[in-house]
C-alpha cells in the first residue's frame, strides 16, 4: 500500500512531544499537538476573569509548553516560520480531529496506565489504517496494546526519538509480534529518508538498544571513576571529543539530561534485568546516590556536577563538585601525557590506540571502561540485537559518538584487545573468540566501495542493510584513491565522479587543499564527468588556514599574502568556470572560506544541519575568496522593477558585517547562500551519495561551462553614503569598535563597487580585485593580527 504522511498528531506537549512536533514541522508536515486540560485556572487567569471554559485556559498547558520549546536553545526549528505548521489543542476538545491525521504519536508521561487510557481514547476517533506509535523510552511496547483492536495492533509500533530530536539522529523502531511487517518497513524508510534519522530496528527488551548500552557505559564508568578517585574535570576531559564523544562528555551531559532521569533509567534496568550478568553495574555508585539524595540533579535544580555562580566582580563562573568534600570549587583539568600526545591528531581512529595503550592514569581509565563496554556489548547479542551493527548504529546516533563500540574495538585490534580483556578478567562472549579462531579479525571490512559487517549466524560478512546506496569514503581508500597529499584526498567514487575530501585540522583550506581541488577538477575535465567536494567529518570546513596567514602578516610578507589570496580566488573561480559540474556537500560548519567554496560551486547539496556563513570580520578581515563579490552579485540579481535596491544590498552587507551564520540549510536559503536550485539532504549518511547524483544529473543534462558575469550592478557613492551613515551611528552608539568600523567601511567600499559617481555594471573580476585589495590592507592592521592571534592561540574571538 502507498502511504503518505502529510499530517501528524502528537499527543503530549512536554519536552519531547513539542520537539518531535517541531521536527515534523521542519520537513513541512502539518502537526496537531495536544495535551491535557488544566484542572484549575491559575492566578493570572483569575485576575482576567477567565474560567475553565475559556479556550485560552483549556489550552494553557500545550501553549506554555510549545512557547517554551520555541524559545529553547539550540532551536528546535530550522526556521521560525515553520511554527505555523503546528496547531495546538487539548485531549478533551480536539482528540476527534485525529481522524484526519495519517500518524498519531503518543508522547505522554512514562506511566503504562496513563498510556493505555490515551490509546483507548485514540481508538474512538482514529480511522482504520492510521499509524499509531509510542515514544516510550522504556515501557515494554507489547504491554500497551492490551484491549486494543486488531487494526490498532497491526498498525502500532514503538518509535523512540532521542532528545533533542532535531539534532540526535537516532530513531529506534520497536515492533510487537502483531505489528504488520509492512508498517515496520515503512517506518524504517520514512525515518531515514524524510526525518533524516539513523533508523534502528530494535527488539522489545528493557531500554531497547541505545539506552541499554549507553546507560550501562555511564553507570559502569561511574563505578570506575569512584574506584580510581578521578575528578569531574578529569573525566569530562577524557570522555569528550578526544575520544569522539559529545563536547558535554560525561558529567555535563548528566547535568543537562538531569541526574534524576539517568538514575530512574538505571533503577528500572536493575529491576527489569534479573538475569543480566552485569546487573550490579546499574546499582548507584556512592557519588551518584549522594547527589540524587540531595536533589542536585543538574540544570533543572541549578546545581549538579557543576554549579553556576557569580564572582566578586559579578562575572559568571562555573564551579565543579569535589567528590571528597561534596563542595564546589574551581574546575580541574586532566594533565596526562597521553592526552598531550594526541592533541594535534585530528582523526579519532588514530587517537584511540595511543590513548587506550598509554601507561598513565588516563590509559588505565580507558582500558577499564572500554574493555568492560566491549564485553557487555558482545554479551548482548542476540538478546537485544541479532546483528552487531545495530548496536553501533544505535549508540553512535543516540549518544553522538563518532564511532560505536564494535567500531572502536576494530580500531584497537579485535584479537589483541580480546586477549587483553581476558587477562583483565573481562572476557568477551564466546562468539568473538569463535570469529577470531575462524580467521576473522575485524567486525567490519570494506569491499567494492561497501561496508560489510560480520554476521554471527553465517560466520561471514554481509553488506549492512540500508547502506547500499551510501558513499562511505573509507570503503574507497584501498584502491580508489586517484590523488592524495597531506591535506586532501581525491577518490574515484564511480560513475565518472570524483570526490575531494579534506583532512586538515577543522578541514581548514590551505595550500594542500587548494592543490587537491584544482587537481580533481583537472582530472575530471580530462577523464571524468564531475566533482563532489565533501567529507564524512563533523564539519565541512571552518575556513581558510589562518595560521599561515598570521605568519605571513606578522612577518609583513604582503607579496606572499597577495599571492595566497590570488590562488584562493582562482581556485574558487575554477570551481565555477570548469568544464564539468562541481558540487559542494556541506554539513556542520561551512564558515569563511568553506562558505566561499560552496558559493562558487555549480550546485550545493547541503545537509539540513549546515551552519554556513561568511565570518571573516570576526578576525578583522572581509571575505577575500570571492565571498564579498558573490554576495554583491546575488544582491544585484535580486533587484526588481521599482525595488529599493539599496535596502536589498544593505541586507547582504549586514549579513557579512555581523558575521551572521545560518543555523540550518533552511536559514541559509533565506540568506540566499543556498539558491533555489540548490538542494537539501535530511540524512547525513546520504549526503555524499545525493551530491554525486546531483553531479551526474547535471552532466547528463548537457552541462555547459558558465561565463563570467559582467552585469553586476553596483551603486558607488550613493550606497557608500548609506553604509557610512549607518557605520557612524553604530560607532557613536558604542555598538561597534573603531576597528569594526574600519572593517565595515572596507566591506562597504567593495560592495559599492568603489568610488563610482553613479550606478554602474561591473564584472566579477572587477569586484574580486577590490575584494583582494581590501583584504590585503586589513592584514597590515595590528588589531586584525590581535584578533587572529586570539582565535589561533586562545580559541575565542576578540572584540578590540
Amino acid at each position: 500500500m502507498n502511504r503518505a504522511i502529510k499530517k501528524v498528531a502528537v499527543l503530549g506537549s512536554g519536552i519531547m512531544g513539542s520537539r518531535i512536533a517541531c521536527h515534523f514541522a521542519n520537513i513541512g508536515v502539518e502537526v496537531l499537538l495536544l495535551d491535557i486540560v488544566p484542572k484549575d485556572v491559575n492566578e493570572t487567569e483569575k485576575a482576567k476573569g477567565l474560567t475553565l471554559d475559556n479556550p485560552q485556559v483549556r489550552n494553557r498547558i500545550v501553549n506554555d509548553a510549545f512557547q517554551s520549546t520555541l524559545k529553547s536553545k539550540p532551536a528546535a526549528l530550522y526556521e521560525s516560520a515553520k511554527a505555523s505548521l503546528v496547531t495546538l489543542g487539548n485531549f478533551d476538545d480536539d482528540m476527534s480531529k485525529i481522524a484526519e491525521y495519517d500518524w498519531v504519536i503518543e508522547v505522554v508521561v512514562e506511566n503504562l496506565d496513563i498510556k493505555k487510557k490515551v490509546f483507548e481514547n485514540v481508538e474512538k476517533y482514529r480511522k482504520p489504517g492510521t499509524l499509531i506509535t509510542s515514544n516510550t523510552s522504556g515501557i515494554p511496547i507489547h504491554l500497551m496494546t492490551d484491549g486494543r483492536s486488531d487494526d490498532f495492533k497491526k498498525h502500532f509500533c514503538g518509535t523512540h526519538f532521542f532528545n533533542p530530536p532535531r539534532y540526535l539522529r537516532l530513531l529506534e523502531i520497536i515492533p510487537t509480534k502483531d505489528t504488520d511487517p509492512e508498517i515496520v518497513d515503512f517506518l524504517m524508510k520514512y525515518g531515514d529518508l524524510f526525518l533524516g534519522k539513523e533508523t534502528v530496528l530494535c527488539k522489545d527488551t528493557p531500554a531497547f538498544i541505545a539506552n541499554r548500552i549507553g546507560i550501562y557505559a555511564i553507570m559502569s564508568g561511574m563505578h570506575t571513576i569512584e574506584k580510581m578517585g578521578l575528578t569531574v574535570g578529569e573525566v569530562d576531559r577524557m570522555t569528550g571529543p578526544i575520544i569522539g564523544r559529545a563536547k558535554s562528555a560525561t558529567f555535563r551531559t548528566m547535568d543537562v539530561v538531569g541526574l534524576d532521569t539517568t538514575v530512574n533509567v538505571a533503577n528500572n534496568l536493575y529491576a527489569g534485568l534479573p538475569d543480566d550478568e552485569s546487573r550490579d553495574a546499574f546499582k548507584l555508585p556512592g557519588i551518584v546516590k549522594s547527589l540524587y539524595d540531595k536533589k542536585w540533579w543538574g540544570d533543572k535544580t541549578q546545581q549538579g556536577y557543576f554549579k553556576k555562580t557569580k564572582d566578586e566582580n559579578g562575572k559568571t563562573v562555573i564551579l565543579e563538585l569535589d567528590f571528597k568534600t561534596m563542595e564546589y570549587g574551581e574546575r580541574t583539568k586532566a594533565h596526562y601525557e597521553s592526552l598531550s600526545k594526541v592533541k594535534d591528531i585530528e582523526n579519532v581512529k588514530e587517537r584511540l590506540p595511543i590513548l587506550v595503550n598509554a601507561e598513565d592514569k588516563a590509559g588505565e581509565f580507558y582500558r577499564a571502561t572500554f574493555y568492560d563496554m566491549f564485553k557487555y556489548c558482545s554479551l548482548r547479542i542476540p538478546e537485544i540485537a541479532d546483528e552487531l551493527y545495530r548496536i553501533d548504529q544505535a549508540v553512535a546516533a543516540g549518544f553522538a559518538w563518532e564511532i560505536g563500540p564494535f567500531e572502536t574495538w576494530d580500531v584497537l585490534g579485535v584479537k589483541q584487545t580480546a586477549e587483553k580483556m581476558e587477562a583483565a578478567g573481562m572476557a568477551p562472549a564466546d562468539w568473538v573468540n569463535e570469529m577470531i579462531d575462524a580467521g576473522h579479525e575485524s567486525f567490519y571490512k570494506f569491499e567494492n566501495g561497501k561496508k560489510l559487517y560480520y554476521d554471527i549466524p553465517s560466520k561471514s560478512y554481509k553488506v549492512i542493510p540500508g547502506t547500499e546506496g551510501f558513499i562511505i569514503l573509507e570503503a574507497f581508500k584501498e584502491n580508489k584513491v586517484v590523488y592524495q597529499n597531506p591535506g586532501a584526498t581525491v577518490y574515484d567514487v564511480g560513475d565518472g565522479i570524483l570526490n575531494v575530501e579534506f583532512h586538515t585540522k577543522m578541514n581548514a583550506i590551505g595550500g594542500e587543499v587548494i592543490e587537491g581541488i584544482n587537481t580533481a577538477i583537472s582530472m575530471a575535465e580530462e577523464n571524468f564527468r564531475g566533482v563532489v567536494i565533501g567529507n564524512e567529518g563533523q564539519n565541512f570546513s571552518a575556513g581558510a588556514n589562518l595560521a599561515m596567514l598570521f605568519m605571513f602578516a606578522s612577518d609583513q610578507e604582503y607579496d606572499e599574502i597577495d599571492l595566497m589570496i590570488r590562488q584562493f580566488q582562482l581556485t574558487m573561480t575554477r570551481a565555477r568556470f570548469s568544464d564539468i559540474p562541481v558540487v559542494s556537500a556541506p554539513s556542520g560548519m561551512a564558515l569563511g572560506g568553506g562558505c566561499e567554496l560552496s558559493l562558487h560551486c555549480d550546485a550545493i547539496q547541503a545537509h539540513a544541519e549546515s551552519y554556513i556563513g561568511l565570518v571573516e570580520v570576526g578576525v578583522g578581515l572581509i571575505p577575500g575568496g570571492g565571498g564579498t563579490k558573490e554576495m554583491t552579485l546575488r544582491s544585484s540579481d535580486e533587484y526588481g522593477e521599482g525595488d529599493p535596491e539599496l535596502n536589498t544590498l544593505q541586507k547582504y552587507f549586514m549579513n557579512i558585517a555581523t558575521a551572521k551564520v545560518a543555523t540550518s540549510a533552511a536559514e541559509a536559503a533565506e540568506m540566499n547562500i543556498l539558491r533555489p536550485s540548490d538542494r537539501v539532504t535530511l540524512n547525513r549518511s546520504r549526503l555524499l551519495a545525493d551530491a554525486k547524483a546531483r553531479a551526474i544529473e547535471m552532466a547528463e543534462a548537457g552541462y555547459t561551462r558558465p561565463t563570467e558575469r559582467t552585469d553586476i550592478k553596483v551603486h558607488g557613492r550613493s550606497s557608500m553614503a548609506m553604509f557610512e551613515a549607518g557605520i557612524t551611528g553604530m560607532l557613536y552608539g558604542n555598538y561597534i569598535s573603531e576597528h569594526d568600523a574600519k572593517i565595515a567601511k572596507k566591506l562597504a567600499y567593495v560592495m559599492s563597487g568603489g568610488d563610482l559617481t553613479s550606478s554602474t555594471l561591473v564584472s566579477e573580476q572587477y569586484l574580486l580585485d577590490l575584494e583582494r585589495e581590501a583584504f590585503l590592507s586589513l592584514t597590515a592592521e595590528p588589531k586584525t593580527l590581535e584578533r587572529i592571534h586570539s582565535i589561533l592561540f586562545k580559541g575565542k574571538p576578540l572584540r578590540n
